[in-house]
């Protein structure tokens, strides 16, 4: 075992993957800097810079994909994929669908997600629940370095496509960046635990639609993904303080979807609050209660999402997203009940 930063064991998983399958490339706005590493070591013909259109080299990736290649292109931020939604929405998704099996698209689009350093709400949504709502489209939200690379090799090799989501405040080269320019002073509520941590010496896929099980809890289970499993994390110990055992459950993948082990852990504490980043109606929140009551299982149900646009002034931007707090009020109420 070793240790490495979240981003980098995502790079580094990627690299044994392009080491080993010479159809795996990677293209993207400013790909050749952020991608140094993978750049110096696999060239300028499987690292391939792209001109800001999302539109255009998403869409290319669908058709790499459909030549043969393993395309992993990035989109600098998922607010942007709404500029080549039209070639996941109408193509990547429905390829394998339409077409009976005969064709599909084996690719990746990497984007960072997630709020919290106070860039407003152009720049700073988690849609992992708008884009899980289309069919044929998996989508990966990891917590931890170890999940990262796996679940990156996972998403290669997957014959569908795949969006793979990394929040902004567990990568610390997007802080670094985001962070500069005159924004030092910004103060960023950052998971330790999640930034960084042990990974393999060599990478195995994580499957796509297994979550963990990241804590037990008889009285109430939290369940979340990326930065909110920490913050779930921290409310459970709190309430553990106050006589209160809570289960956390980390899903992984938004889509595919663990419903079995999410049915198990709410079927033992017979309570279920979720913690979403995402916006709250129509999404992953509501989605989550469904599978449970659908599964026959009698349950109590609270949520903490974001409820609107996330305003630009980070005061109000801290009242809007999940933090602890709002987990605590919201898990409190619901064991009132």
């Amino acid at each position: 075992m070793k240790t490495m930063g979240f981003a980098d064991a995502i790079d580094d998983a990627l690299a044994q993957a392009m080491a080993s399958d010479s159809r795996i490339v990677v293209f993207g706005e400013d790909v050749h800097a952020l991608r140094a590493g993978l750049f110096v070591r696999f060239g300028e013909r499987r690292i391939r810079p792209a001109p800001i259109s999302e539109a255009a080299f998403v869409g290319a990736a669908v058709g790499a994909a459909m030549a043969g290649l393993r395309p992993v292109v990035e989109v600098m931020m998922v607010d942007f994929i709404g500029v080549a939604i039209d070639a996941l929405l109408n193509h990547a998704a429905k390829l394998e669908a339409f077409s009976g099996g005969k064709w599909k698209a084996p690719m990746v689009v990497r984007v960072p997600c997630g709020g919290g350093y106070g860039d407003g709400g152009q720049h700073e949504q988690s849609l992992w629940g708008w884009l899980a709502h289309i069919p044929g489209l998996a989508v990966v939200v990891p917590s931890n370095p170890a999940d990262a690379g796996g679940l990156m090799l996972s998403a290669i090799e997957n014959e569908g496509p795949v969006v793979y989501l990394e929040h902004k405040l567990l990568a610390s080269n997007m802080l670094d960046f985001l962070g500069s320019g005159g924004r030092k002073t910004v103060q960023y509520d950052v998971p330790l635990e999640g930034t960084s941590g042990l990974v393999p010496e060599k990478w195995i896929p994580v499957p796509l639609g297994k979550a963990a099980v990241k804590r037990e809890g008889k009285d109430i289970t939290l369940v979340s993904v990326a930065v909110g499993v920490y913050r779930c994390l921290e409310a459970a110990m709190m309430l553990e303080k106050k006589g209160i055992s809570a289960g956390v459950l980390d899903l992984r993948t938004v889509s595919p979807l663990d419903k079995e082990t999410l049915c198990q852990a709410v079927s033992k504490s017979g309570r279920l609050l979720v913690v979403d980043e995402d916006y709250r109606d129509f999404g992953l929140s509501g989605e989550l209660a469904a599978v449970v009551l659908e599964a026959g299982i009698p349950l109590r149900y609270n949520r903490v999402c974001t409820e609107e646009t996330i305003p630009y002034y980070r005061e109000l931007e801290d009242q809007v997203l999940p933090n602890t707090n709002r987990i605590m009020a919201a898990a409190l109420k619901l064991l009132e009940r």
